[in-house]
């Protein structure tokens, strides 16, 4: 473990993100700028195309966030003002706003103490006559438990759309994420297993739902720019739908399809700190490692740490700041929704309704956990960690 004055003394510094851009990154946008054409084009089609062939979907729609991918997707199942849509509360902001956007109602739903993903029996018991759709968010990286998902929307006959911003690569039972549902969402959003900085992409085995929300992401426009401004194309469109400028550009799709080629990399990368991080810690008794299960496999998105509060003489946030003044930077994910102040008032929400996700919320903490992190600082990570436990512990 670390000394007092190798505390003092250290200059290593360990951000909670670093990308994995390198060169191949920058040749690629280079090729596109130079290329003339920056908005959505030949290469935006051709990542689109890549994407649903790794994660085995008959349609990849690229679009500027995991967010308007949600958005697009619940325009796509036709949600309608005054309907319900049941979120679990550990998420970001984001999964429950869109439903809003529509009119309708996020009604927000407890977590499993072990997965920290959506309750599916709490869920249950928040279905009215009025819920039309479920959002399961894959938290961290660690896939829902989707057959009682869909078990469930199949009893109430709602839509399933996966929130799967942290779940590039997962798989659940064999099949990758994104072949499952109705509807799943990724994010590309810069600390994302898969960056382009921004921007998002949907995945649907549904013809129909590819047409609209195709035609949705560019104002409802019946082609897009690519499209008449091409050598075979023409001047003239029409609006058929009044829809969103949530489209992707030939800029965002060069890091992609770069990335996209790494991404099995990445992932083992991933998965290989992951499993020296779980190593490490599962002998410390004031911490708990994360949950896993043998039927799915975790993008490792995330890594998050559980504090024993009985053990320990901190806090969480306490916690957090002896990790920093050692040049760890850890992070929190997430701060439940129905503890907002947004969702308290619109909806009514205060705390103590949801009490798995505040229980696990008050204990959690993310460590940094990123392909480019070499040997030395995921050692040193442990270090940190097994240190503050030694100092703070509990006589």
């Amino acid at each position: 473990m670390l000394t007092t004055d190798a505390v003092t003394e250290s200059r290593l510094k360990i951000p909670f993100h670093r990308s994995a851009m390198g060169e191949e990154e920058v040749q690629a946008v280079s090729d596109v700028i130079r290329s003339g054409w920056l908005t959505t084009g030949a290469k935006t089609l051709q990542f689109e195309r890549e994407f649903a062939q790794y994660i085995g979907a008959a349609h990849a729609i690229a679009v500027s966030s995991c967010t308007a991918a949600i958005h697009l997707a619940l325009d796509a199942i036709g949600i309608q003002p005054g309907d319900e849509v049941l979120v679990p509360t550990n998420t970001f902001t984001a999964t429950a706003e869109v439903v809003t956007y529509m009119g309708a109602r996020p009604v927000l739903v407890d977590i499993d103490g072990g997965t920290l993903n959506i309750s599916t029996s709490d869920a249950e018991q928040k279905i009215t006559s009025r819920t039309r759709a479920i959002i399961p968010v894959h938290f961290s990286g660690l896939p829902c438990d989707l057959d009682e998902i869909h078990a469930l929307a199949k009893i109430h006959d709602l839509h399933v759309i996966e929130d799967a911003a942290h779940a590039l690569p997962s798989s659940y039972r064999g099949g990758k994420v994104g072949k499952i549902s109705e509807l799943t969402a990724f994010s590309f959003y810069a600390t994302k297993p898969l960056s382009t900085g921004e921007g998002g992409m949907i995945t649907t085995e549904n013809d129909a739902y590819a047409r609209r929300l195709r035609l949705m992401r560019q104002h409802g426009i019946s082609r897009d720019a690519w499209e008449r401004y091409g050598e075979e194309g023409s001047w003239r469109y029409e609006v058929l739908e009044p829809g969103y400028k949530y489209n992707f550009t030939d800029l965002q799709a060069a890091l992609g399809v770069v990335q996209l080629a790494k991404c099995d990399a990445m992932l083992q990368a991933r998965r290989q700190i992951a499993g020296k991080y779980t190593q490490a810690f599962q002998s410390i008794e004031a911490v708990e490692t994360p949950v896993t299960h043998t039927d799915r496999e975790s993008s490792w998105h995330l890594y998050v740490l559980r504090l024993q509060a009985d053990r320990l003489r901190i806090n969480r946030s306490q916690f957090i700041g002896e990790l920093a003044k050692r040049g760890v930077q850890a992070s929190v994910h997430f701060i439940p929704l129905h503890l907002q102040p947004a969702y308290q008032k619109l909806f009514g929400y205060k705390e103590g309704d949801l009490p798995v996700s505040e229980r696990e919320y008050c204990r959690c903490l993310s460590l940094p956990i990123y392909p480019t992190m070499s040997e030395t600082e995921v050692q040193y990570v442990i270090s940190s960690v097994g240190d503050v436990v030694d100092i703070f512990a509990r006589s």
